[in-house]
């Protein structure tokens, strides 16, 4: 999670305005300091009181609506009782990623969304992201889901958590990494056996969208290329879940290295 003083670097137009909808996802929502306007809650009980108590203690304003509400406000999603209006997540720079493996004193471990554009996607990446330990998540500006409702319900209220810089020149902001002594790895069939690399150092994972993989560009940019064996006749993977194999990898490395 970025601290505090990243956060308040953020200018309020910096988040995205929407709807959470879940329990988890506003529990988390709600610990983790998020913005929040209004909680519409119908029912109680177990983690919907968990939900108004939290929410008391936030100052959050709390009301009780009827289920037609609910279901207005998750255009038709499961709400599980509770939907909470305002911003689902901020953006940070770039630079606010790095600065997070500098403050651990780790090297950067960072994952890069090429295009991805299917939100359930991008939230279970961010999702899995947070759980493997990456520094945060960056993605393009356009041609790219969001840190909408559907991201934020789907990462499991992961996006409180994890920093996810958006910037308008994916290559402008690979060089920067470069320079600063992050290696770019690229996921695609052509390249070398994942499990024969070392993600050691500091590192960054591209991700492809889920139709046409790394953009021609962003694959010039990338120092490695690594791909999944593949012994079926489907030939590729889910995004999300070829983006969590090789962050499980990263982790497995770097923690058998600390030992």
């Amino acid at each position: 999670m970025p601290p505090q003083k990243d956060m308040e670097k953020m200018n309020s137009n910096d988040f995205s305005r929407n709807i959470i909808v879940g329990r988890n996802p506003v529990i988390e929502a709600l610990k983790s300091d998020t913005p929040l306007d209004t909680i519409y809650i119908n029912g109680s009980g177990g983690s919907l009181n968990l939900i108004k108590k939290l929410a008391k203690e936030k100052g959050v304003v709390v009301k009780e609506v009827r289920e037609e509400k609910l279901t207005q406000l998750s255009d038709g999603a499961s709400h599980q009782g509770v939907a909470a209006e305002g911003a689902c997540a901020g953006y940070v720079t770039a630079e606010d990623i790095l600065a997070v493996s500098a403050r651990k004193g780790t090297s950067p471990f960072i994952i890069i969304c090429d295009e991805i554009e299917d939100p359930h996607n991008l939230g279970a990446i961010i999702r899995t992201a947070e759980t493997s330990g990456a520094d945060g998540v960056i993605i393009p500006k356009r041609r790219s889901a969001s840190l909408n409702s559907t991201v934020f319900k789907t990462s499991a209220g992961a996006a409180s958590y994890v920093p996810v810089a958006r910037v308008p020149n994916l290559a402008a902001c690979i060089d920067m990494l470069k320079k600063n002594g992050v290696w770019i790895y690229g996921t695609d069939a052509s390249g070398s056996n994942y499990c024969e690399t070392d993600f050691t150092g500091g590192i960054a994972l591209v991700i492809g969208s889920e139709g046409f993989g790394i953009s021609r560009l962003i694959r010039e940019k990338c120092d490695f290329m690594i791909k999944l064996p593949m012994l079926g006749k489907i030939t590729s993977l889910n995004a999300s879940v070829a983006a969590g194999i090789f962050m499980y990898e990263v982790l497995r490395q770097r923690s058998e290295r600390s030992r």
